[in-house]
């Protein structure tokens, strides 16, 4: 295991190359990233756009990963361009409207939008970590965790962003929780390591943005939601809405994950990652919503229906990924827009 970590490691520290476009939309960012030119696009093709669709999601992903790191080959000094930044913000607008639209009459307070979450439900037959706990193959975990390597190989890293945005009392818990999971000042402890770590135990590559190529919109939708929320300071209480529903929600879907991966015998670094997962977020989840919330609350009362609308968003779009991978298995095809996983 040590000689796959170190691989995992470096791994996970290489630069992405650019994807295959999907559209005009993601055509037109690939090909100014190429080039080094503005994006070409007319302005009628955002409006006109699928908010939800592959085209413009991929869009967002690869123009939000400026500010993670980067693409191979793509000049750092592109993460500020006008004309990037210019088409960032029509493609944000259009996502951030869809959004709002499907929650119009969504939670306005945080106990409307928590409290559903609070309590696990009696019937889990619609859950997929259930489902993959219960009568998951192999196949369909391999599949599983190349989808969440977009979200795992840079969790927390988007959360960070809100951190100079908070006082008192959010900000230092928020700092807890996010040396918890950066390793707590180990680099083997790292979360993104640990994930990377599972997918070598599943013969996955865990080489940084790897599966995004064939990642699909409702999953690419659930990294930008993030990204959107992390870049935008007018966002932060929707950013600390999605990371205390992140952290209520992991817990019991890890613990039926760790199952999941035990029963298929993924191997023993597979199932470690969650089982971490069970005991860390039951923690963070008090945290987050006491010191986190309760913080920033106390500071900003006014940001209430941001964190409302921070944790509605983000069960939105989980569910929607939920019924996309299930409906996919159902029908006995795979999840992934290509089937072919390699190693």
């Amino acid at each position: 295991m040590k000689a796959a970590s170190l691989t995992s490691q470096h791994r996970i520290a290489a630069r992405a190359g650019l994807v295959g476009g999907r559209g005009p939309l993601s055509e037109a960012v690939l090909s100014s990233l190429r080039i080094g030119l503005p994006p070409a696009y007319e302005q009628e093709t955002v409006q006109n756009s699928d908010p939800w669709g592959e085209d413009l999601q991929l869009a967002l992903y690869v123009l939000y990963e400026l500010h993670y790191r980067g693409f191979e080959g793509v000049d750092d000094s592109r993460e500020w361009d006008p004309a990037l930044l210019r088409m960032r913000q029509e493609l944000e607008a259009r996502f951030l409207q869809a959004l709002r639209a499907e929650l119009a009459d969504g939670p306005r307070t945080v106990q409307d939008a928590f409290a559903p979450i609070l309590v696990e439900p009696v019937d889990l037959s619609g859950s997929l970590s259930h489902q993959l706990e219960v009568a998951g193959e192999l196949w369909q975990l391999r599949e599983y965790a190349a989808l969440r390597s977009l979200y795992h190989l840079k969790e927390a890293d988007p959360h960070v962003w809100v951190i100079p945005r908070l006082t008192g009392r959010a900000k230092a818990a928020m700092s807890a929780i996010e040396y918890d999971e950066f390793g707590a000042g180990h680099a083997d402890r790292i979360h993104a390591q640990l994930f990377a770590e599972l997918m070598d135990d599943l013969e996955l590559d865990p080489t940084y943005n790897r599966y995004l190529e064939q990642a699909p919109a409702p999953l690419v939708a659930t990294v930008n939601l993030m990204s959107l929320f992390g870049l935008h300071r007018a966002l932060r209480g929707a950013l600390v809405g999605h990371f205390a529903c992140v952290e209520v929600t992991s817990s019991p879907g890890s613990r039926r994950l760790a199952k999941a991966m035990r029963r298929c015998g993924a191997g023993p670094s597979a199932e470690h990652f969650y089982a971490e997962h069970v005991e860390a977020d039951a923690v963070h989840e008090q945290v987050v919503r006491h010191e986190v919330i309760g913080g920033l609350l106390a500071d900003e009362p006014e940001l209430e229906p941001d964190i409302a609308f921070g944790c509605a968003a983000t069960i939105l779009l989980e569910d929607r990924l939920a019924e996309h991978i299930k409906c996919a298995w159902q029908q006995g095809r795979s999840a992934l827009r290509t089937p072919h996983l390699g190693g």
